[in-house]
């Protein structure tokens, strides 16, 4: 990382967003609501899929427990891809592409199979999450803060099926 923010900081500012984001909440609803992003997509989802089919929305059990709709952690969703960019303007890193270098000397410069990549990625990942009733967001951060036994048995399976999967994909670097 060339011009990047210290991983501490970046590590103290996330730790302050949870605390505020249960703090908020609580104010606001009477209980915490903890950080995390997968419910955002099934809310989102639920908008799409009410715009096509309402009585689909209407009648589906899921929904009900999950109303579709824009709240605070849609706006995290969206937030944290502009964060992101605005950081990287800020450190001068923004190189637009179509393909990163690292993917590209793996896998070759094909854009359309790097957008099936995180298309089948991308879908994986919300799938995993939606199924175990949280995204690593949720289990990890909010789960682990509160000393959860869960949140630290499901951090450790993300870094031991983590570490090897990227050890696989893309190799050691020198």
């Amino acid at each position: 990382m060339r011009n990047g923010w210290s991983p501490y900081l970046g590590g103290a500012l996330t730790g302050l967003l949870l605390v505020l984001s249960v703090l908020v909440t609580y104010q606001l609803f009477g209980h915490p609501r903890y950080l995390g992003t997968s419910t955002a997509y099934v809310k989102v989802a639920g908008l799409i899929e009410k715009a096509v089919s309402p009585t689909a929305v209407e009648t589906n059990a899921y929904y009900q427990k999950k109303k579709p709709g824009i709240d605070w952690k849609v706006m995290l969703v969206l937030g944290v891809p502009l964060g992101a960019f605005l950081a990287a303007i800020r450190n001068g890193e923004f190189r637009p592409r179509w393909v990163p270098g690292v993917w590209r000397e793996r896998f070759g410069t094909s854009p359309a199979v790097r957008a099936l990549g995180a298309f089948v990625g991308g879908f994986l990942l919300i799938y995993g999450a939606r199924l175990a009733g949280g995204c690593p967001s949720g289990h990890g951060l909010s789960g682990m803060s509160q000393l959860a036994v869960s949140a630290f048995i499901v951090v450790a399976g993300f870094f031991a099926g983590g570490i090897p999967l990227a050890l696989i994909l893309y190799g050691r670097r020198r």
